[in-house]
């Protein structure tokens, strides 16, 4: 076998002539994989002495510097990186691409169908204004009206788009070059620094959208946006913003950040007020100037730069609008007349229903009046409270028809929204006690009847004056205006409970109440508004009242949805016991418990009131004109040193002097209403029962005159000034001529005739003892106990005590067991009825009783003999002191 070694097989022999590397046949940029013979810079041959290598051959050359094989290969490199990059870069952009079509896609498949979109309808507000148009508050879900953007100052939707959005007027609803700017930012910061979405995603999501923060809702927020600035302008988009955005305190919208921070309209901000709302945007619970003033004056200040930068307003008026940071901010105080504005805003459904757009209330709030309340009562439970140990006040005031003019619910709107005037139910103390001495009154007493002041018990019950002291006997008007918690318990068993709680619902009380003896005491609760409501028929000359506060409620186009009517209950007392209650509470004042109140010029009458342990102290007071409860207390009902008669009349007093500057002067209604007429059923006194016309099936009337108690045989029709004449067979008022060719029958008691027969119907009363007598002659006498012939009309000369009957059961009334003797009662009226002698015949006649005509009923004493009414008075002074319960 010939086994040969060539040259080029040899160790570092060189590579035959015109071959080329391996290498060279790579791809650019492609890894050079090494040979063998290439690895080494030098070849073993060349170590060898003298060896030439086969063929005779040269030595291979050395390779020459500064070949550029080597820096070839390394721009190979560096481009194929770059070209890869840009390819997997555009790999990677076209399917993130893919990726956000899809996620865009998927959740914009979530939302209904976009022709189904619109814009929701706004919350609607209650605008509450004054009696003189002034506005009181906005109430609502957004707490403003809506604002149309071209009734704004130029400067506060410039303010806004700075602040929020500076390329609001270019973007297409999502701004990609903020993202990107965000997203550096936050980058650099190591956190998000500030919010990405521009004013139209906002729009969106508050008009669309859940608050939450995910992918979800970000997605469907562009795809919104994009929607809204399709269908929208720049400046409907902007509008729905300004007026649907949060600003913090309860504010939803321009207009109600602007009333409610600064107390004025958005169409009348400053710029520096408009830099400032705009600032509170980004964090409206932290940046709002009333939770956090200072951050407040910082965000307005990068507000007004941002307007500056953007060309909005100059530098230089930039810096005049900035506040200094050492200056304080000076924003609206809620005050007392939000309480109306809750008050109204609750009432808003029973008057109206279901609220659907924005309406405007006018009230009967006196602007004047309600912020003269609410500083009095600041002032005196600010002075007053440390030192008597209470922290509340409230205060009602209303016209005697029952208009609130004024109330207050509180010291402090800010720190409590409870209502203490409407709301809070509280015990009235003494102030109650006037409609246990009405029931009373009705009943037969009158202010001179006597009674015991001194300790009782009854069914285990002994109820205590508030001072310890016990006077005796006294008269009821010194019970009443020395407050004597004796005096009005004996009364109210007397009467029944259940009567005195007849009388306060009548009079205006609409709390529940339950009937026991202790209510004489003003131990069941009741809110002060209704309080005060039933003191004004004692102002008004006895007609019922419901307060009211609304005038009208209209929509904001004009249409009229409710105004207020002038009905009411009518008359709930009857004259003679209206000039009875207003002569006591007229005492009270003067010399009993309520003698620290004082309205110069002015008549005027009231009730203190002290509930146990003091914790609630009252004076309710009234003149011919007004009405006014005061209450004092605390809200975790603990004791005070209070009473009725200090503080809360001192409270009354100084509003009530306020409050009648400039009026008339008018006194209190007495009961005297001469020449006034007043309609009495005919009672038959066989049945008790009214008796009926046989011709025309209607009930008989009589008119009296209710000063003289007479009845009016003429009158005048005030509509036709025709001379009217009684006709006794109707009992009714015809034309003067008809009257008189009617028969002239007698209007008595004692027998009744029937005008259609001319026959006595039924039997004969004797009112001397009241039992029935079948003889034709009735026995008659006149109100002096003078006996008359019914022949004649004459005396006789012989005196007769006579007896009342009783209309309902035709009997004789017993004699009570307190001594109180009784009248028929009125059954159109429920008030006892007095004797009269008709002028026409001389036959005594039952009538309604008036205070011109009023006898002392027999009581349960007689009458005190007071030479100088003043002097008893002054003892009652001397017994009780300074109580001023």
């Amino acid at each position: 076998m010939d086994f040969r070694i060539s040259a080029d097989d040899r160790v570092g022999s060189q590579p035959a002539k015109g071959s080329k590397p391996r290498s060279e046949a790579r791809g650019k940029g492609q890894r050079v994989e090494p040979t063998l013979g290439q690895s080494m810079p030098f070849s073993v041959a060349d170590e060898r002495v003298g060896s030439g290598g086969s063929g005779g051959g040269k030595p291979p050359k050395a390779p020459r510097r500064g070949k550029a094989q080597p820096a070839r290969k390394k721009r190979s490199r560096r481009g194929g990186f770059l070209m890869g990059l840009l390819w997997w870069g555009f790999v990677a952009c076209l399917w993130g691409g893919i990726a956000v079509i899809g996620v865009i896609v998927y959740y914009g498949a979530q939302l209904p169908s976009s022709n189904t979109w619109a814009i929701p309808d706004r919350p609607p507000n209650i605008r509450i204004l004054a009696a003189d148009g002034s506005l009181i508050s906005n109430r609502g879900a957004t707490g403003g009206e809506a604002i149309t953007y071209r009734e704004l100052p130029y400067y506060v939707p410039a303010a806004i788009i700075a602040s929020e959005d500076r390329r609001f007027m270019q973007h297409f609803g999502v701004d990609p070059l903020g993202l990107i700017s965000v997203a550096i930012e936050s980058v650099q910061a190591g956190d998000v620094t500030r919010g990405a979405s521009t004013i139209t995603q906002q729009v969106a999501k508050n008009l669309f959208l859940t608050p939450d923060q995910t992918l979800g809702r970000k997605v469907q927020e562009a795809i919104l946006a994009v929607w809204l600035e399709q269908n929208y302008t720049k400046e409907e988009i902007l509008e729905l913003y300004m007026n649907r955005v949060y600003f913090g305190a309860g504010a939803t919208g321009i207009e109600a950040a602007a009333q409610t921070y600064f107390g004025i309209s958005a169409r009348n901000l400053s710029l520096g007020q408009a830099a400032m709302l705009a600032g509170i945007l980004p964090a409206p619970s932290a940046y709002n100037p009333k939770s956090n003033p200072e951050r407040a004056i910082e965000r307005q200040r990068l507000s007004l730069n941002a307007m500056a930068r953007d060309g909005f307003i100059t530098p230089e008026e930039a810096a005049a609008a900035q506040i200094d940071p050492s200056q304080s901010v000076r924003t609206r105080v809620a005050g007392s007349e939000d309480y109306v504005a809750d008050w109204v805003e609750s009432l808003m459904t029973a008057y109206i229903g279901e609220i659907k757009d924005d309406v405007v209330v006018q009230t009967t709030i006196d602007f004047k009046m309600q912020k003269d309340a609410e500083f009095i009562v600041k002032e005196l439970v600010a002075s007053e409270g440390p030192k008597r140990g209470f922290s509340q006040g409230a205060l009602v005031a209303m016209d005697v028809d029952g208009t609130v003019r004024a109330m207050v619910g509180g010291v402090d709107y800010q720190a409590s929204q409870y209502n203490r005037a409407v709301t809070a139910k509280r015990q009235p103390g003494s102030t109650f006690k006037p409609f246990v001495y009405m029931a009373a009154m009705e009943k037969g007493y009158t202010p001179d009847t006597l009674a015991e002041d001194a300790q009782f018990e009854y069914n285990g019950w002994s109820p205590r004056n508030a001072s310890g002291k016990y006077a005796g006997t006294v008269t009821l008007r010194q019970g009443l205006a020395y407050s004597l918690n004796t005096i009005a318990a004996r009364l109210a068993i007397d009467v029944t409970p259940q009567a005195v709680i007849d009388v306060a619902t009548r009079m205006g009380i609409s709390s529940p109440l339950t009937a026991v003896p202790s209510i004489a005491l003003g131990t069941q609760e009741v809110n002060l508004l209704e309080l005060t409501s039933a003191y004004a028929p004692f102002a008004n000359g006895g007609m019922g009242v419901i307060p009211n506060v609304i005038t009208s409620i209209s929509s904001k186009s004009g249409e009229v949805l409710y105004q207020a009517s002038d009905a009411g209950p009518g008359r709930v007392i009857a004259p003679n016991i209206l000039a009875e209650m207003n002569d006591m509470l007229k005492t009270a004042v003067e010399v009993g418990t309520g003698k620290g109140a004082n309205l110069g010029g002015w008549q005027f009458a009231g009730k203190t009131g002290t509930s146990q342990s003091a914790r609630d102290a009252l004076f309710v007071g009234y003149t011919a004109a007004m009405v006014t409860g005061v209450w004092l207390g605390n809200d975790d009902d603990t004791k005070t040193t209070l009473s009725g008669g200090n503080v809360p009349a001192a409270i009354w007093s100084e509003f009530m002097t306020k409050a009648h500057a400039g009026k008339q002067v008018a006194q209190i209604p007495g009961g005297s209403y001469d020449g006034q007429l007043v309609a009495q059923p005919v009672i038959d006194p066989a049945t008790g029962q009214v008796a009926i016309d046989p011709a025309t099936g209607q009930p008989m009337t009589q008119y009296v005159d209710a000063g003289t108690g007479a009845p009016v045989q003429t009158t005048v029709d005030p509509a036709t000034g025709q001379l009217m004449q009684l006709d006794p067979a109707t009992g009714q008022y015809v034309p003067a001529t008809a009257a008189q060719a009617a028969p002239q029958q007698p209007i008595q008691t004692g027998q009744m005739i029937d005008p259609a027969t001319g026959a006595v119907v039924g039997a004969q009363i004797d009112p001397a003892t009241g039992m029935p007598i079948n003889n034709t002659g009735a026995m008659l006498v006149d109100a002096n106990g003078v006996q008359i012939d019914p022949a004649t009309g004459m005396p006789v000369g012989q005196v007769v005590q006579p007896q009342a009957i009783d209309p309902v059961t035709g009997f004789p009334l017993q004699p009570q067991s307190n001594g109180v003797g009784q009248a028929p009662i009125d059954p159109a009226t429920g008030q006892p009825m007095i004797l009269v002698v008709d002028p026409a015949t001389g036959q005594q006649v039952w009538v309604p009783s008036a205070p011109a005509q009023m006898q002392p009923p027999a009581a349960i004493g007689q009458p005190v003999p007071i030479e100088n009414e003043r002097s008893q008075r002054t003892l009652m002074d001397l017994i009780f002191g300074d109580q001023q319960n």
